[in-house]
């Protein structure tokens, strides 16, 4: 699906969606440093918190996933 997206994308909308994927990819960053300190603070005991975690670095795999597949020519970074 994202192959498809990114062909029918100009540059100026590649840029747009990249600029998205990094704030999106920064607000995830937080909120694991966030559920890293709780996940600590609980003595690495919370399997809620190891659970929200695992989501989170799923979701920022598949953002610079998307991201990458953006910038195929190397164009935007």
């Amino acid at each position: 699906m994202i192959e498809l997206w990114k062909k029918i994308m100009n540059d100026e909308e590649k840029g747009k969606r990249f600029l998205k994927l990094i704030d999106d990819q920064n607000n995830i960053q937080w909120k694991i440093v966030a559920n890293l300190t709780s996940l600590i603070s609980s003595d690495w005991n919370s399997e809620e918190s190891k659970t929200k975690l695992k989501s989170l670095v799923e979701s920022h795999t598949e953002i610079t996933k998307e991201m990458n597949s953006l910038d195929e020519k190397e164009s935007i970074l």
